[in-house]
């Protein structure tokens, strides 16, 4: 019975299923593809085992020079040289910067856009910016030529579509006002447009790895712009200058005030990019004495020790001539000198003439414009032969109706006191290995030790005090000349004021020039000036404290004890000197040399002599107008010290 059962059951049970036979091939090509890729993919990892640990595959050598940063790739160079002071430092150089320009066709925003810029940088005009992005008809616009990194990447953070950078090189002058007038500046595409910039900007452009050393000693610069502002601050001047060149005519310091950031020159007003150095005409005042009284030496009608009429004032057609202080005695040079006296600086200038005297002042520089390495120089202003007659011939003996840039009357002074050599002013620094500079003999030697004593005595005991400094045999003159109006006359109560010094004054290595410009009393210098705004008070002060900081920086020890006290008594001359024995002398007996100018005579209400001395005054022509080239100095001046020393000693001051 049961048995049955199961049997029933079995033939009740379905049949177990049959695969197809398409499964069981793909089944078996399953499998061969899994075995084929572990096969593969074993292979592969034996290959890599193989190439990177048992034996890997090094890079070829080209591969590796590839990828290797090259630390020896150097920036290209730059569009103009960089510019040194004459101990190397820095005074222009070109950066990289950025310039940010626009294509307005991609601006769809313009004002919203210029209102996003001026966040990144703020000394932008928003309606200017607004203004140019708006312009749709062009392609391309500039809307900053200077970028800094900070701002450059300020601006790519706004993310603002047509909005590009231009990368170029961008001058910067670090000591910013320092020598402004004398590096000028550059437009926006780095061309020179004034001062050394554009002088030499050719030699710039052509040569931008080659440094231009200048002259200009920056600590010296900086010292002298500190105190001529200092005085024309304290009188509240209208502007200043101030000028350091050395005996071979290097310009060591030029400060013309009121001056301007060079980096900013193109925002700078128009009243401070006039460069009073060497643009600006002024009358010398009585500086000019400084040319009067060396070209009577070198003439040989005077002497130091003569004696002239300064008791009463001089009257030529309807003008005066006076002095600030009027003596009434006979002077000799040394007096009229420290005193400043017009009239005896008149007297002998018309011992002169005419003709010496403009002869002098054509080979001092004085009827050219200066030859220094600077666009904008202006010729001086004097008066033309046909109308060069007594009263000009007095008038310009004490710096009166003729005007010259300030570097012309320095650098003619330099070869009053350097041994009688004028150079070609310079703002070139010597170049290594290159030969001494080249000037011609202007004077005899002995006249220029003469000229040093002299302005010694200006400040010893003259109008020059207050230059004295302790330490420092300082030689120098004064100046105060008046200014002359629209109309051709002179205003009253306005001047300009000056003092030319040397130091030190035995063996001059430099000459320092003040000129202060219509200064005014004030309320602050008035315990000190009382008022008055000469070159004594005004310009004096501040070339004594030049001399007093740049002294020591350039090497100059100080004097002092015994040893100044016997150079001061061996090298000055008295106000009123001896006549050396067997030597002429003129005096109230005798007050015409011979070759005397008739002016003279005429001043002096005498007759000229119906036979004048001809061959004297045309021997005395001669002496003056004689000047001999190829005079070689050390780039310190001519160095004669002992025969200075012994041209001293015997206190004779002609050869």
């Amino acid at each position: 019975m049961s048995l049955n059962r199961n049997q029933d059951r079995a033939a009740l049970s379905p049949p177990p299923p049959i695969a197809p036979r398409w499964f069981s091939r793909f089944k078996g090509r399953a499998r061969f593809g899994m075995a084929a890729f572990i096969l593969i993919y074993a292979l592969l990892a034996l290959k890599l085992i193989d190439a990177t640990i048992i034996a890997p595959i090094k890079p070829s050598a080209a591969v590796l020079a590839a990828q290797r940063p090259d630390f020896r790739t150097m920036l290209s160079a730059p569009d103009r040289a960089p510019i040194l002071d004459r101990n190397g430092r820095i005074l222009a150089v070109s950066l990289p910067g950025a310039a940010l320009f626009a294509d307005p066709k991609e601006i769809t925003t313009p004002k919203r856009d210029a209102a996003r810029l001026e966040t990144a940088l703020p000394m932008l005009n928003q309606a200017e910016i607004a203004h140019r992005l708006g312009l749709s008809h062009y392609g391309f616009v500039y809307l900053d030529r200077d970028l800094t990194a900070a701002q450059e990447l300020a601006v790519n953070r706004l993310g603002i579509p047509g909005l590009y950078f231009q990368h170029v090189w961008v001058r910067h002058y670090p000591e910013g006002n320092l020598a402004a007038h004398v590096l000028g500046g550059v437009t926006p595409d780095q061309r020179g447009i004034a001062g050394i910039e554009d002088y030499f900007d050719r030699r710039l452009i052509a040569h931008p790895t080659q440094p231009l050393r200048l002259s200009i000693d920056l600590r010296v610069e900086a010292i002298v712009h500190r105190e001529v502002a200092r005085a024309m601050a304290d009188y509240k001047a209208r502007g200043a200058c101030g000028i350091v060149e050395n005996m071979s005519g290097r310009v060591v310091a030029m400060v013309s005030l009121p001056d301007y950031n060079a980096n900013d020159l193109h925002d700078a007003p128009t009243h401070a990019l006039f460069d009073r150095c060497i643009s600006g005409d002024y009358e010398p005042g009585s500086v000019m004495k400084l040319m009067t009284m060396p070209a009577a030496l070198q003439s040989r009608l005077v002497d130091y020790w003569d004696r002239f009429n300064t008791t009463h004032p001089l009257f030529v057609d309807g003008f005066s001539v006076t002095d600030y202080e009027p003596v009434h005695y006979w002077l000799a040079m040394p007096a009229i000198l420290a005193f400043s006296s017009n009239i005896g600086a008149s007297r002998i200038a018309t011992i002169m003439g005419s003709k010496i005297q403009r002869a002098w002042l054509r080979k001092m520089g004085f009827f050219k414009p200066s030859p220094i390495q600077m666009p904008g120089v202006q010729p001086p202003i004097w008066h033309p032969k046909d109308t060069w007659k007594l009263l000009t011939t007095m008038t310009v003996s004490f710096g009166n109706g003729i005007a010259m840039a300030p570097i012309i009357l320095v650098n003619a002074v330099v070869a009053d006191v350097n041994g009688g050599i004028l150079y070609k002013p310079t703002l070139l620094a010597r170049t290594k290995g290159a030969p001494p500079r080249t000037g011609i003999r202007v004077m005899r030697h002995s006249v220029s030790v003469t000229m040093r004593r002299l302005m010694r005595g200006v400040v010893l005991s003259g109008t020059g005090v207050y230059a004295r400094v302790p330490g420092y045999l300082v030689g120098g003159k004064t100046g105060t000349s008046q200014v002359v109006g629209r109309n051709g006359s002179y205003r009253n109560h306005l001047n300009n004021s000056s003092f030319m010094a040397m130091f030190p004054a035995t063996d001059p290595r430099y000459v320092v020039y003040v000129l202060v410009i219509h200064p005014k009393p004030t309320k602050k210098m008035q315990h000190f000036s009382y008022g008055f705004t000469t070159g004594g008070y005004v310009a004096a002060p501040a070339v004594g404290r030049i001399i007093a900081r740049i002294g020591p920086m350039l090497g100059i020890p100080p004097v002092e004890g015994p040893a100044l006290k016997a150079i001061n008594a061996r090298f000055g001359i008295p106000l009123k000197p001896a006549i050396p024995p067997g030597q002429p002398a003129l005096g109230p007996e005798n007050p015409f040399p011979p070759g005397a100018n008739r002016y003279a005579y005429i001043l002096a209400n005498r007759t000229p002599p119906k036979h004048p001395d001809t061959e004297a005054a045309a021997a005395a022509l001669h002496r003056v107008q004689l000047a001999t080239p190829g005079q070689r100095t050390n780039d310190r001046g001519p160095v004669h010290l002992p025969a200075l020393m012994q041209t001293v000693a015997s206190g004779v001051g002609q050869e």
